[in-house]
This record gives structure tokens, sequence and C-alpha cells, in this order.
């Protein structure tokens, strides 16, 4: 008769679908998760993400019981508590002697180097099974990737649309287009009707776990309460039908704009949930289609949504394990600047940068857009060392794991990787940044300025930013225009636009 397995589940594996879980026997196996204090400190994480996944973990544990496994969960305080995965593996085998420990892949590189040298330090079988709770294997990306010198991500998606048959007629996609983005830009008016996303009262498990980050994570960034994130499967799965029905027939239009005293606006507030387990992508792409062929949604709003998950989610994800380790250390512009201070603190009087950075310290989140041509667009802009802005959006978001984030920061956000992942940088003055928000209207900085006392910061920086990275950019096609409008320039022009700059980024606090 087999002997006893080890399964250990992580906790953003929370998933029954899971490959190490259909690998298990109910009454014969031991399934191992741990709450272990390396995984909240490698980076000191928001006091919500740390909550969240601890209460989603222990909510699953319970789950798991309930079904009949045999769970081994050890609590961060715990005595005896190792602090590590790999302290607290060991330990499991001491208990429990087992004949081999099953693990699904993990989602970061650093945690996957431990994993592969557990058979040597522990002298059992150590069985990595593939998370094949993604479309796109690793081989399969990897053969996509094959030859490519630019690998874009609409090449990827088309094939991705194609293998799960979503939004297809046929072989054709649906409406003739594969990508409906230019319908996607539309600036928010207040008089529309704003949903909000779904909110969950903590339960007695959730409330112990707030008590213990507040005791043991105090010094950690961000606002612990008010938490209300769904952290079951359930909870989970009523967070996604709210949004089906409230948000997502206006997502695609409005997916770009930003309000000042609307932090959600029609976005899903789903992706915690998938990155944690608690939903599946492909049946949230699937629901969401159902929505679309039933005519309670328009196309552009299906297809913007789908194109997030199974083209970009699995895209970057691809990119990650294709480039790691090496892909940590790019920093295509050589920018060496440290985070100013306002980026913990969101003390600042620019008025966009506070708005996005008030609601990461309070939510936890920030809509992509906010991320990538506000607090990452001010990053790139200023010259900010692509390592730090890289461990900040890891700390302050709920959502941010390294496999997804990092690709997203240094990549596309920061242009680290000098356009393996983009084709241009995302930079922008501060026109881009009041044609999609309401945040210039009560800015102290005049949006309209362009240099000087007053003027918005956007417009010197952007400029600043071109000419010191001239050499690095100019041939880049797609800046064609924009080098000739700057040569195009008066000397004393473009020397207002480099002083004001300096001037600026001079005056700023860099002692957070």
């Amino acid at each position: 008769m087999a002997g006893t397995r080890l399964i250990l589940v992580l906790g953003d594996q929370l998933s029954r679908t899971l490959s190490s879980l259909r690998r298990g026997v109910k009454g014969r196996d031991v399934i191992l998760m741990a709450e272990v204090w390396d995984e909240t400190q490698y980076v000191k994480h928001h006091k919500k993400k740390i909550a969240f996944l601890f209460s989603a973990m222990r909510h699953f544990a319970a789950a798991l019981e309930a079904d009949g496994w045999s769970v081994d969960y050890v609590r961060l305080t715990d005595e005896g508590n190792r602090g590590s995965f790999t302290g607290e593996v060991a330990r499991a085998i001491k208990r429990h002697a087992p004949e081999r420990v099953i693990v699904t892949e993990p989602g970061e590189w650093r945690v996957l180097q431990m994993m592969e040298g557990w058979e040597e330090d522990f002298g059992v079988p150590v069985e990595i099974l593939p998370d094949d709770r993604f479309l796109a294997s690793h081989h399969e990306f990897q053969d996509w990737a094959k030859g490519r010198k630019q690998l874009r991500m609409e090449y990827f998606y088309r094939d991705m649309r194609r293998k799960t048959g979503l939004l297809m007629d046929g072989d054709a996609p649906e409406g003739g287009k594969w990508n409906y983005d230019a319908e996607n830009r539309k600036p928010a008016r207040r008089d529309l009707f704003m949903p909000s996303p779904k909110r969950f009262e903590p339960h007695e498990t959730t409330r112990e776990v707030l008590d213990l980050v507040a005791d043991q994570f105090s010094e950690h960034f961000g606002d612990l309460e008010p938490f209300w994130f769904a952290v079951t499967a359930d909870e989970a799965e009523d967070a996604l039908s709210h949004f089906l029905e409230e948000a997502l027939p206006h997502f695609g239009d409005y997916q770009d704009a930003m309000l000042k005293d609307e932090r959600f606006l029609y976005h899903s507030i789903l992706g915690l949930y998938i990155n944690a387990g608690l939903l599946d992508p492909l049946e949230v792409c699937q629901r969401v289609e159902a929505e679309y062929e039933k005519g309670r949604v328009p196309l552009n709003a299906a297809e913007g949504f789908i194109r997030q998950i199974i083209g970009w989610r699995e895209y970057v994800r691809g990119i990650y394990w294709l480039k790691m380790p090496d892909y940590l250390e790019e920093n295509f512009f050589e920018a060496e600047r440290t985070l100013p201070s306002f980026y913990w603190t969101g003390e600042t009087d620019m008025a966009c940068l506070k708005a996005a950075i008030t609601q990461t310290k309070e939510e936890a989140y920030a809509h992509h857009i906010q991320r990538l041509m506000v607090t990452g667009n001010f990053a790139m802009l200023a010259g900010i060392d692509p390592k730090h802005v890289h461990a900040w959006y890891l700390i302050v978001y709920a959502d941010a794991y390294e496999w997804v984030e990092l690709p997203n920061v240094l990549g596309m956000s920061q242009f680290s990787d000098g356009g393996l992942l983009a084709s241009k940088p995302y930079a922008a003055g501060g026109n881009y940044i009041n044609k999609m928000s309401d945040y210039c209207g009560t800015c102290r900085y005049d949006v309209k300025t362009k240099t000087g006392e007053g003027a918005c910061p956007f417009n010197a920086l952007y400029w600043d930013f071109l000419a010191r990275n001239e050499d690095k950019l100019k041939g880049n096609p797609r800046l064609n225009q924009v080098y000739a409008t700057w040569a195009r320039m008066k000397p004393e022009t473009k020397q207002s636009y480099r002083a004001s700059a300096h001037a600026f980024l001079e005056s700023l606090d860099y002692d957070g």
C-alpha cells in the first residue's frame, strides 16, 4: 500500500482544481499550508494584502477539511514556526514521514529555486507539477517566442483566442477585429451611473487575521481597515456576478478613465481573486463571453476584459519565466534616483499622484491607467531606479505577485527592457492626464503652463526625459514625430524645459 504524500499548497494556489490536489488521495495524503514570515518580509507587503491572503488561506484550509482532506495548517505565530517554506516543509516531513512531497510550481522564481533544492536537503522525492490553471505552458510560450525579435502581446493574444475559442466566429474574430482598444479610451463623465465593487463584511476568521496583522505588521505600508475583500471562492463568485451585472457593460468604454472621487469606476477588482486562485481565469472569461452572447454587454467591453486575462495576464507570465532571473536587472535608461517620499505618504501637491497614491494606501488597489500613466509615468520621467519602482508595486497592491508585476513594471511601465515588451515608452505630459481625468481641475499646478513656477511638473519632465535619453530613443520609429518637434524648439525653450524639470526633481524629498 502506498504511503502518505505531503502536498504543499501556497497562498496563491487556493484552487480546488490545483494540479497537486488532483494528484492527492483523501484519507491518505496530508495537505500542508503555512503562514511564514519570509513571505511577508522579503518586501513589506501592504497590510491589506497580508490580511487578504492569510484569511483566504485559513478559509480554504477549512473548506478542504470539510471536504475530507487531512490539513496540517501552520499559523504565523504558532510555536516552532520556522518562518520559511523550507523550514515548515522540513518540520512537516518529521511529523508525517511522507514518502514524497508534491507541490504545484510556484509563481515566483525565488520560490522555485528554493523548491528545486528540497529533494537533496530532505532526502525525500519532491515532485513539482506544472500550474495548469494558466492557458499557456512555459514550453508553449517559449515556442511562440522563439526567433521573434520583438515579443508583442497582440500576436500572442490572437493565438490564445484561437486556442480557447473565446469570441471567435469560426477561424475569424467575432465582429471582424481582434482588438477593440481604440473604442475603450473615453474619459468618464460625472453624470454617469458609477457602480461599486461587491463588498463583504469580515467574518470571525477574518477578524482574527485583522487583529494579527494589526499587531505584527504595524510598520507595513497601507491602511488595514475598512477591509471588504472576498476571502472565499463563493464570495469571489458573488463579486464576479456583481461585476458582470453592474459594471461590465460600460467597462470597455471607460477602462482608461480616471475620476478623483471614483476609485473603481467600471473595473472588476477581480485580479486579486484570480491571482490567488479563488476564481478560475478561463471560467471568468467564459462568463464574460456569455454576457456578450446574451446581448447584455457590447463587444468592445467583452473583448477588452478578455484580452486583459487570456492576452495580457498570460503574456506577462510567459515573459517572466522566459527572461528570469536576468530580467530583474534590466535598466535601459540607467536610471538611478530613489523613490520620492510621497510614494509612501501621498503627500504631494500633484493632484493626480496624490489621488492615485492615497487610494493605493487605503485600498491596496489602483486601476491599470493610474498605475501606468500616473505613478509609473512619473517614475520613468523622473529617472527612478526601476528596481525601486518594482519593489514599490510589489508591496502596495493586493493583486501583485512578482510573475505578473515585474514585467508590467519593468517592461510596460518603465521600458527598462529597452523594448522587448513595449514598442515605445509610455511617456506622457500633463495633457494626457488632463484628457483622461478630472484631476487637473483642482491641482495647484497648471496643466496648461509648460515651465516655471506653478507649471504642471509632467510637462517639463516629459521633454527632459526625451532629451536626456535621445541617444537611446531617437531611432524608435514611433517617436520620430516627437523628436522632430523637439528639434524645432528654440534653444531657450529647450533650456527652460530642462531647467524646470531639474529644479522640480531637486526640490523633492527622497527620504521616505
